[in-house]
């Protein structure tokens, strides 16, 4: 099996922490969004992966480069052009995105898996492939159940018994709600859905190809792979995801640097200077500096090579 993770966004909502940093560069305690998504798919021997790209590319090109530190092989697709020798952005949309790239190499010659670059997941990757083999599946959506009064926050998934999807709903109100089955943006397909993405267009994996395959009758299926799913789309999750991995509320996640005592981590280098007060989860960056008489409370980073005072 192949990998696409999908890395072009402009991250609009995140700005202005965007306005540095691509989406997947995004750090959780300095650990980099798009790094938890290529240990995954590592551990389940997934080593050829495609990485499109656009707004900040070269950041996220020059962090990941080859992949080789990371036991897989990376590829890059720009999602643009050059005009008066500068790249300038261009959206094709995600399922575009997966066009442009058949269209340039034929990467996709297999079973593939695409992933959103800007979440932190981690699920039973190998179930879901069995799932999808077992399920003679074009397509396969892994899902997520949410809380009914969550369900207006995301694009939901309407299934049969057996989890043949049957319909989609984007962010249905509550009350007209058909299901709780939120879709997670993690796709497994098989190459002929290149028949149903048009060429040279803005096009779509959720809003245009998946209700498309299903309108023709094709077999796109469901599984609900009791997901850890962690979505930053807004600067309120990005805070929020921060407090949890702070708390070790991130199945396998460690802060980096050295527990000085319960929920205060430090970076090499850092230094605390007197009267100055910590209420954990906080963790100070290498080289950092906090000065006398500053008050920390948790959930804090900092990062490296900050003075604060």
């Amino acid at each position: 099996m192949k990998a696409m993770i999908l890395a072009a966004g402009a991250g609009t909502r995140l700005k202005p922490l965007s306005n540095r940093l691509p989406k997947p560069m995004l750090p959780i305690i300095e650990k980099p969004v798009i790094e938890f998504i290529l240990e995954l798919l590592a551990k389940y021997d997934v080593k050829e992966i495609m990485i499109n790209v656009s707004h900040l590319a070269g950041v996220l090109q020059n962090y990941v480069r080859s992949g080789y530190r990371y036991g897989v092989r990376v590829g890059y697709s720009f999602e643009g052009h050059f005009e008066k020798g500068q790249l300038v952005p261009e959206p094709v949309g995600s399922a575009g995105g997966l066009k442009k790239i058949q269209e340039e190499s034929g990467f996709f010659d297999e079973t593939f898996i695409v992933l959103c670059g800007d979440a932190i997941v981690d699920f039973d990757l190998s179930k879901a492939y069995e799932f999808h083999r077992a399920s003679d599946s074009i397509a396969t959506i892994i899902s997520k159940k949410v809380e009914r009064d969550k369900v207006p926050n995301y694009g939901i998934i309407v299934c049969d018994s057996v989890g043949r999807v049957e319909s989609f709903q984007e962010k249905p109100p509550v009350e007209k709600a058909k299901s709780n089955l939120a879709n997670t943006g993690i796709y497994i397909f098989e190459p002929e859905v290149f028949n149903y993405i048009p060429k040279n267009q803005f096009f779509d994996i959720g809003g245009d190809l998946l209700p498309l395959l299903v309108q023709k009758k094709e077999r796109v299926f469901s599984i609900d792979t009791k997901i850890d799913w962690y979505d930053i789309g807004r600067n309120a999750d990005y805070l929020e995801i921060l407090g949890m991995a702070l708390e070790g509320r991130i199945k396998g996640f460690k802060p980096s640097g050295r527990e000085v005592t319960e929920g205060l981590w430090r970076g090499t280098g850092s230094v605390l200077e007197k009267s100055m007060k910590i209420i954990t989860p906080v963790y100070i960056g290498a080289g950092s500096i906090v000065e006398k008489n500053v008050k920390l409370e948790g959930p804090v980073m900092i990062g490296a090579n900050c003075r604060i005072h």
